[in-house]
């Protein structure tokens, strides 16, 4: 291949490689690059279990991470490595929640969380503070007033490009919700939310957590920053879809931790993306289980200046190829 040739192939993958990017985060691009143990924080005396992790979501402004159990005692700060930072309870008193069975959780910034309850289909909003309690019903609303047992709000994930918020449902049925939520006291707030698009489209077996993509920088002002994260314990598949419905990157998660369940994810603003995961609770994992952190991340890639640079090169040294070609005297006889 001359060097015309090859500026044509980098010229052509460089403007897939951007048509790409602008559309999609595309999985197929990530790998595990870390796993690790969260503490069960037994012995701390704070009322917070660490067990049975169910979400987690990235606080940018820290630069860490949170995340809840499903038993509902309350939330934890942790590293982006897993180590736990601190951690605050749960008041339920007037949420008329008896199972406290935390399945969503998303941050706001400035140390705002909101935490959502599955079998009510709540959310409630609080203050992070370090050892403290939160009082739930202070600041909550409620999405449905639909029965939904524990088929229900399992995801819940902030959109920072407009301030509002989109929602899962587990099964029976399926549901991809987006709108505003309004806290008020009491879990008095407006839910103001819809559909977006028929969830059977995915093809997925349950709904475990959602994840906008707007706070991934690299994505700004291309559609791929409207997309979403889903992901499926049942199906053990991270997927990418846009806001209708069509499935546009997959990431398997059939071979990672099998004797755990992923039933949350996040991710930061450099596209790094975090999922927890809980010991499955059918007798096939070990004795005195703990939860885990799982690190994604995409293999490096050239920025489009990369590629602009390459290719200017790549068209000078041809250039000078030109001009050494005709300063070359043919000898006559």
């Amino acid at each position: 291949m001359n060097i015309q040739q090859l500026t044509i192939a980098l010229a052509a993958s460089a403007a897939c490689f951007c048509a790409q990017a602008a559309n999609s985060i595309n999985l197929a691009n990530y790998q595990v690059t870390g796993t690790y143990a969260l503490s069960t924080l037994a012995g701390t005396g704070n009322g917070v279990s660490g067990l049975e992790a169910s979400a987690v979501t990235y606080a940018r402004d820290r630069g860490t991470l949170f995340y809840v159990g499903d038993e509902g005692t309350g939330v934890v700060e942790i590293s982006l490595t897993g180590q736990t930072l601190g951690s605050m309870a749960f008041n339920w008193a007037n949420t008329g929640s008896s199972n406290h069975d935390t399945e969503g959780l998303t941050y706001l910034g400035n140390g705002v969380l909101v935490v959502s309850e599955e079998r009510l289909y709540d959310a409630y909003r609080f203050n992070y503070t370090a050892g403290g309690t939160a009082n739930l019903a202070a600041s909550g609303v409620s999405i449905s007033n639909a029965t939904v047992g524990n088929n229900g709000l399992e995801g819940i994930s902030y959109d920072p490009s407009n301030g509002g918020f989109v929602t899962v449902k587990q099964a029976g049925p399926q549901d991809v919700r987006a709108g505003t939520l309004t806290f008020a006291n009491n879990t008095g707030g407006v839910a103001t939310t819809s559909t977006l698009f028929n969830p059977t489209l995915m093809g997925l077996s349950t709904l475990s957590d959602v994840q906008t993509l707007s706070p991934v920088d690299t994505l700004a002002g291309t559609a791929a920053a409207n997309n979403l994260l889903i992901l499926s314990l049942g199906s053990r598949k991270l997927i990418e879809v846009n806001r209708l419905g069509q499935t546009l990157s997959t990431f398997d998660l059939s071979n990672i931790l099998p004797n755990n369940g992923i039933e949350g994810v996040t991710v930061d603003e450099h596209g790094t993306i975090y999922l927890v995961a809980e010991q499955l609770q059918d007798g096939s994992g070990p004795a005195n289980p703990m939860s885990q952190l799982i690190v994604l991340s995409a293999s490096p890639v050239p920025e489009p200046e990369s590629w602009a640079i390459a290719l200017t090169g790549l068209g000078f040294l041809g250039l000078l190829a030109r001009r050494k070609r005709k300063a070359v005297i043919t000898p006559t006889s």
